[in-house]
């Protein structure tokens, strides 16, 4: 059995507790105690919830369960295309306001697990997960400024936190990028688009987002969690791009690789 003293269990409260100041021995403290915290709260798989060895690790069969995207797809949106660097049916039909779409995997059983355990079941360490495969995804622009879609204020009230925000943030902290989470606002509160048709999805979000104040040109990364059509990342790009940025790439965990 893992025991721990009364005085050390209160330096470890210190160091895990949000708000406090940590000390600049802190990591050294915290690998100090990691037995314990391993103890109390093994590390889990993102996917399915199963004790792993360690934090951000995939359990095998979810592992096995997700299909990365490597790149070479439409030269417009990044959608896999039977040939490189082609341009897809819905590009041609309408071509996208953002600049493409970085996305770590394709949209599947194991992938949303993540995203509803993320959003719905209020853990954020999932975030730093997210943004470790996406770092490995592609070389990421040092000038680029993270900018994660947001919610409109009843929605964030009602959730709890922004996931898209906490993926941003991640990001940041590991790269070393600017993040600017309110550079980008909602102006008017939007149904949730599940379930609704391209058409539909781009009509209720047209005009949805606001920018506070002008971009002198840039590179902007839009961070979402899922990219599915593209009506979100396409508004918000726009209204971006009115306000001065000079491209918009859209940095997700999941993409929607097929429509049925």
């Amino acid at each position: 059995m893992t025991c721990v003293s009364v005085e050390n269990f209160r330096r470890l409260h210190r160091l895990l507790v949000p708000g406090r100041v940590a000390s600049d021995n802190a990591p050294a403290m915290l690998a100090h105690f990691r037995p314990v915290l391993d103890f109390m709260l093994p590390p889990r798989c993102p996917g399915c919830g199963a004790i792993v060895e360690a934090d951000h690790r995939f359990f095998a069969k979810c592992w096995d369960g997700l299909v990365f995207l490597t790149g070479g797809g439409c030269a417009l949106c990044g959608a896999p295309v039977p040939t490189a660097e082609l341009i897809c049916g819905p590009c041609l039909l309408r071509p996208p306001r953002h600049d493409g779409v970085i996305a770590a995997v394709a949209y599947g059983e194991v992938a949303r697990s993540v995203v509803l355990r993320l959003k719905y079941a209020r853990r954020p360490g999932l975030a730093r997960t997210i943004a470790g495969v996406l770092r490995h995804r592609a070389p990421l622009d040092p000038a680029a400024t993270l900018v994660p879609v947001p919610l409109h204020r009843w929605r964030l009230r009602s959730r709890g936190f922004n996931q898209s925000l906490a993926i941003a943030r991640a990001l940041a902290r590991g790269s070393g990028l600017a993040c600017d989470p309110a550079l980008i606002a909602r102006r008017r509160a939007t149904p949730s688009l599940r379930g609704l048709d391209p058409a539909t999805r781009r009509k209720t979000v047209q005009g949805a987002f606001r920018v506070r104040g002008n971009l002198a040109g840039g590179h902007i990364y839009l961070v979402d969690d899922v990219y599915t059509t593209g009506a979100t990342a396409n508004a918000c790009a726009a209204a971006l791009k009115r306000a001065g940025a000079e491209r918009v790439t859209t940095l997700c965990w999941a993409r929607v690789t097929r429509h049925d």
